[in-house]
């Protein structure tokens, strides 16, 4: 007697196998015709849909480092040893070009440990994150992303030069084209799941990942993922280099929520600084197809057909 076991799918798993078939095949076929290489983790933090490319290869951070910072210094605010009204004083070896404001002001000038996270995040300043680095201590950040089991984030060095990190001198930091990382390393896997255990108030405490979200919520450069979604609520933290897009973030469409990391480098010289820079352009595309991709069938409370 011959005994057959069927595999039988209920019309509801054949729409999200196809539905996660269209994604790939449509994220692929844009990916390669981009002059660049992209790397990608998404997941819908409600249904734990995902979808994933090159996501656990590491990459350059440029800005999106200051995100895995904010949470260290949290955290140690948390475990009482800074306090978000310490005082600190801009000198020469902090400025840092680039954004930020910090470097319109005298050598001299105070501002709290509060006010210097707020600025290294909602303007991206370079020289109040070297400010922020110097207190904390840059390896403190990294002892952190351990006990966060985040073991491929790592903050790197100061921006602009100056104090660097044990971890600087890994054998895995180095590229295919024997350059380093530069300021921080991560990988768009590592950075989903922080976004994701922050929206479930995991990290620190509710209340903090509840302030480090919103501070991404205030953070002003918003020419990536989500560019083109209207009603989108978007809390991200981008990051730029002549070569190099990237952007870390949570949308908001409807009731669901989505976490995007995205990283997109190697583009051609020479660089485009313009909000039509291709890879800003790909960010913003990449965004809406994923969500598109990794939305539920049926809205929340909707009644199935």
């Amino acid at each position: 007697m011959l005994l057959c076991t069927c595999l039988l799918l209920v019309p509801g798993q054949t729409a999200e196998i196809q539905q996660a078939i269209d994604l790939r095949l449509q994220i692929e076929k844009i990916v390669q015709g981009f002059a660049g290489k992209a790397w990608i983790a998404a997941r819908n933090l409600g249904t734990g849909k995902s979808f994933s490319l090159n996501s656990s290869e590491r990459v350059r951070t440029a800005s999106t480092i200051k995100l895995p910072i904010l949470v260290a210094l949290h955290a140690e605010v948390q475990a009482g040893r800074l306090r978000w009204e310490d005082c600190l004083t801009l000198a020469k070896k902090h400025r840092a070009q680039g954004a930020g404001v910090l470097m319109e002001l005298e050598d001299g000038h105070s501002l709290t440990l509060r006010e210097a996270s707020r600025l290294m995040v909602v303007v991206s300043d370079n020289s109040a994150t070297n400010l922020v680095l110097e207190k904390i201590g840059i390896d403190t950040v990294n002892t952190w992303m351990d006990r966060f089991n985040l073991p491929k984030t790592r903050a790197l060095a100061w921006i602009g030069g100056g104090a660097i990190s044990r971890a600087r001198d890994e054998p895995w930091n180095k590229r295919a084209d024997g350059s380093t990382h530069g300021i921080g390393v991560t990988t768009p896997a590592e950075m989903v799941d922080l976004l994701d255990r922050l929206n479930r108030g995991q990290i620190i405490s509710p209340e903090d990942s509840a302030q480090i979200l919103a501070l991404l919520g205030r953070q002003q450069y918003k020419d990536g993922i989500g560019r083109n979604l209207r009603g989108a609520r978007v809390a991200n933290k981008p990051g730029a280099l002549d070569r190099l897009r990237s952007d870390v973030g949570i949308i908001t469409v409807g009731k669901e929520k989505f976490a995007l990391a995205i990283t997109l480098d190697d583009m051609p010289a020479p660089p485009d600084w313009s909000t039509d820079n291709p890879g800003l352009k790909l960010l913003s595309t990449l965004s809406e197809i994923l969500i598109t991709g990794l939305q539920s069938l049926t809205e929340p409370g909707k009644p199935k057909p």
